[in-house]
């Protein structure tokens, strides 16, 4: 490991299903480094091929072998669970990635990321959905998003699956007329959606590019995409609700973080009906769609752990935005 004059050095990672950020800093928040690598998906392929990806990632940008930095911060699609926290903490030490490791859900680097403060409610719609929240008391409320085993609904793979799901209906006579249909064809070059799903069942489309359907469906105002999105709308508003309900702050002035691509490149019509369902029921909330990415919520939960000052925080945070 390169030894920086600066004192400790902080690798902080936002490992999301779609993409793995990461960046390696010096305690006093100068970003030395900053790299991308593949989505960090420990559901799919298991813990250690998901770590691996962390490790080549951080290979490549630095030229260098484990470990990358004397403190990790690394906030994870898949830390869903406290078991599931423990094993990716165990995986990165055993690969030693630094010498020490905090690991925790990639929905609070977006809560860190989002807001000045250091507590308040994120909401997270991307592939999939999540929230979480911390009190200004400490207490952390969150949900264990294992999909629809848990009561999920949304995301963009789960809406383009939908799409599909409609447009094979409405083709084949058992659903309700929709222009979907049209929209599926043409987005994959295909003749029919039927076509498209027995295509994805084979291998020949990634089922990964359902979530390209959620184009077309912001794009439509047929009832059925209507239908959709407006459903889509009152989870994000129904995540963010009960974390803040369990978290006592009905009551009281809350940030509430929006992120994921479906919020930040959200229709007018997703964005307006969430505005809408926060103000009827939660009217303190305050939304913050999240323009800063969140590997700088993961470098400022770092620096949080080194007992980093405020200027090394504006520093990281200026030298991200630079």
């Amino acid at each position: 490991m390169t030894v920086h004059p600066a004192g400790r050095t902080l690798l902080a990672v936002d490992g999301g299903n779609s993409k793995t950020d990461i960046a390696l800093l010096r305690a006093d928040g100068t970003v030395l480094a900053r790299g991308r690598g593949p989505g960090f998906e420990p559901h799919s392929v298991g813990v250690a091929a998901a770590v691996d990806v962390v490790v080549r990632t951080a290979a490549e940008l630095l030229s260098t072998e484990a470990p990358f930095a004397d403190h990790v911060a690394a906030y994870l699609a898949g830390a869903d669970l406290p078991e599931e926290e423990v094993a990716l903490r165990e995986e990165f030490l055993r690969r030693r990635i630094g010498t020490t490791v905090e690991i925790g859900n990639d929905t609070f680097a977006l809560l860190r990321a989002g807001t000045t403060r250091e507590w308040g409610v994120a909401v997270v719609c991307g592939a999939g959905v999540n929230a979480a929240g911390v009190g200004p008391d400490g207490r952390v409320a969150r949900f264990p998003s294992l999909g629809s085993l848990t009561g999920d609904w949304g995301g963009g793979g789960h809406l383009g699956k939908l799409v599909l799901w409609h447009a094979v209906r409405a083709e084949d006579g058992r659903g309700e007329p929709t222009e979907l249909v049209d929209a599926v064809r043409a987005h994959f070059d295909a003749a029919s959606a039927t076509e498209v799903a027995i295509a994805i069942h084979c291998g020949e489309i990634p089922r990964h590019r359902l979530t390209e359907l959620t184009h077309p469906l912001f794009a439509s105002t047929d009832p059925v995409a209507v239908s959709l999105v407006d459903r889509m709308a009152e989870e994000v508003c129904l995540l963010g609700l009960s974390v803040i309900r369990r978290l006592d702050l009905l009551d009281t002035p809350t940030d509430v973080v929006l992120g994921g691509g479906v919020l930040t490149g959200g229709p007018a019509r997703l964005m307006s009906a969430v505005e809408a369902g926060y103000a009827a029921r939660a009217p303190h909330a305050r939304l913050l769609v999240a323009r800063t990415p969140p590997i700088v919520g993961a470098a400022r939960l770092g620096l949080d752990q080194l007992g980093a000052d405020q200027s090394a925080h504006d520093r990281a945070t200026a030298e991200f935005a630079a």
